[in-house]
């Protein structure tokens, strides 16, 4: 890689100090729960900033690092109680389409008797609901004296703008790996996750990805003892994907604050929605670049809004060639003729050597 000059701008640098960015833990106390992943030591937490709800699959560690992770709630006592009933559960999705953040994947599941309860809970497409009606649903699926607690469990996958992207962007040779096989990938994961942990899980209800019917046939294969419905508007028809949409879109929206606060960001307002189509984003998008490295993990490089930026205000760069199998030939950046070649930097081959000296004799 060459560039040719360096104007940027400086990058956001990420602030770690506890006095005043990183909220206190307060652990909830659980007698069981899945494994949590990630390498945040606040994953299974419950974090408290001025007494305010924060959800505990915000992980400040793995957010700062722009790393992917996989958070589990403990499971429901209902479950716990009565382990060989069926249940039921919903897949939704948070954040596909912004070019900021991450993109949330989410499960929720119950007995199955105790789906059709959720929607006297208030649940719905995460969307049709506020801010506040959310979080306070959020909040009540948490908390281990709330009669939601103790019936659903929950899991989510925060999927990284940086891991989105370097997936989409990889090289020809490897191949990309486009948004729709990752989020299949992210949906069967979570699940085997679930029944891994003993959930015998029955009856699944996604939002669909692609073509329902398609989507529909590939999960049944991958689950053939439960059945499987993938549908449109499925977080509106079916009460266990309005849980996990609720799920994914508070655990995006509080990582994504989580993430421009350690940047020193206490303002959403100037950053807009984080939607391509919104002047504020794009406009923050463009003051914030640095022409050289353009964001930090916050960004989805891979979006046309972001490549574009970099191609139109960024420091042109000098890649070299793939050969014929699509890979980099990066040999010209260490040698450039023979008589430079690396190989003699340090002296002649051994064998090379011993057949001089044995004929000099």
């Amino acid at each position: 890689m060459v560039a040719t000059r360096r104007r940027g701008r400086p990058r956001s640098k990420i602030l770690l100090d506890s006095k005043s960015t990183t909220p206190a833990l307060n652990p909830e106390p659980s007698a069981a729960s899945l494994p949590v992943t990630g390498s945040g030591s606040d994953s299974g937490s419950y974090l408290v900033r001025e007494h305010a709800f924060i959800p505990p699959s915000v992980s400040l560690a793995d957010i700062s690092a722009g790393s992917t992770y996989t958070f589990h709630s403990p499971l429901p006592s209902a479950i716990l109680t009565n382990p060989s009933a069926a249940v039921t559960l919903g897949v939704d999705e948070a954040g596909r389409g912004p070019v900021l953040g991450p993109m949330v994947y989410g499960v929720a599941y119950c007995l199955s008797p105790y789906e059709q309860i959720l929607s006297s809970k208030g649940f719905d497409d995460s969307k049709k609901l506020t801010t506040a009606v959310r979080s306070r649903l959020m909040e009540n699926i948490c908390f281990s004296d709330s009669e939601l607690c103790a019936n659903v469990g929950w899991s989510v996958c925060v999927m990284s703008a940086r891991d989105i992207s370097a997936g989409m962007l990889r090289p020809p040779g490897v191949g990309a790996y486009n948004l729709n096989a990752q989020a299949h990938d992210t949906t069967i994961r979570l699940i085997e996750e679930v029944i891994s942990n003993g959930v015998n899980v029955k009856e699944i209800y996604v939002d669909t990805v692609g073509p329902p019917m398609s989507y529909q046939a590939k999960l049944s294969l991958r689950f053939p003892l439960c059945k499987v419905t993938v549908s449109k508007k499925a977080d509106s028809l079916y009460p266990s994907v309005s849980v996990a949409s609720v799920a994914a879109k508070v655990s995006r929206d509080f990582a994504l604050e989580q993430f421009f606060q350690l940047c020193g960001l206490n303002s959403a307002e100037k950053i807009g929605s984080g939607y391509p189509s919104d002047p504020k984003t794009v406009t923050w998008l463009r003051e914030s670049m640095d022409e050289l490295f353009g964001w930090g993990s916050e960004a989805r490089f891979s979006w046309s809004t972001a490549a574009e930026m970099l191609k139109n205000d960024g420091e042109p760069v000098e890649w070299p060639e793939n050969d014929d199998d699509g890979n980099i030939d990066i040999s010209s950046a260490f040698f450039v003729s023979a008589s430079n070649d690396v190989r003699t930097w340090f002296g002649k081959p051994i064998l090379a050597e011993a057949a001089t000296l044995s004929s000099d004799f």
